[in-house]
């Protein structure tokens, strides 16, 4: 029940956009993620953070229970995030025992002495291209990916990278390492989308098996995220017209 160990390392993995490539000279894999990688840096130098709402909601088969919290995150300009509990509702234990150490573990995991060794990069993932796909009505490289080494906050799958903007559009697949002899399986699918110049997380689906509590399914939604940029009077957000609205 923790797949929270290693979604930290692409929610926000963002990018502004980039002059066309040539079709005749499709690029290897090792050039899509070193693009992806430069705008990601852009993103970062570009704005101020963000901010946004999240909702997640827990069921288990098990047992038929459910559990729902809304959230506020707020994001800094080096990728820290801040979260604040807005509301929660439902069954507590997993409250307590899931949501908010999925909570805790995410910030951990965004400080910037942590991001580096759970960034999608080639000291962390060998990548190999696959294709390309439509993700939302968008054209995007498949690269299929195997961590270095057997960690916690890394992850073996797919990722989908948008053609034009060299964004994360998708990514799914399981941990490079499970987390307890208690977990029998996880996997998850994070879907993202196109706010304005950046790219923000839409929604995540996952689903752990676990030994004692059975089949666990954990989704996300993502709403009203707002990039902050830079102005020379104030910090203010970005208009509302730049809002995503799922």
């Amino acid at each position: 029940m923790k797949t929270h160990l290693l979604l930290s390392a692409f929610l926000l993995m963002s990018a502004l956009p980039i002059a066309a490539q040539d079709s005749a000279t499709p690029p290897t894999a090792g050039e899509i993620v070193a693009r992806m990688t430069a705008h990601d840096l852009a993103r970062q130098s570009s704005t101020e953070g963000y901010a946004g709402m999240r909702r997640y909601v827990l069921e288990n088969q098990k047992f038929h229970r459910r559990a729902e919290m809304l959230v506020q995150v707020q994001g800094d300009k080096d990728g820290t995030k801040h979260f604040e509990v807005v509301s929660e509702d439902g069954w507590k234990a997993a409250h307590k025992h899931v949501l908010h150490k999925m909570l805790e573990s995410e910030t951990e995991a965004s400080r910037p002495e942590m991001r580096a060794s759970a960034r999608l990069i080639p000291e962390n993932y060998d990548f190999a291209l696959v294709g390309t796909e439509l993700v939302a009505g968008r054209t995007a490289y498949v690269l299929e990916i195997r961590p270095k080494r057997n960690e916690h906050y890394l992850f073996e799958g797919r990722i989908w990278v948008d053609t034009e903007d060299y964004a994360l559009a998708r990514a799914e697949g399981k941990p490079a390492k499970k987390p307890s002899f208690w977990t029998k399986s996880i996997y998850f699918a994070q879907i993202y989308q196109k706010c304005g110049p950046v790219w923000f997380p839409l929604s995540t689906q996952s689903v752990t098996e676990a030994r004692l509590f059975g089949i666990t399914g954990v989704s996300i939604e993502y709403f009203d995220y707002v990039p902050r940029m830079p102005n020379p009077s104030d910090n203010s957000v970005v208009s509302a017209e730049a809002k995503l609205t799922p």
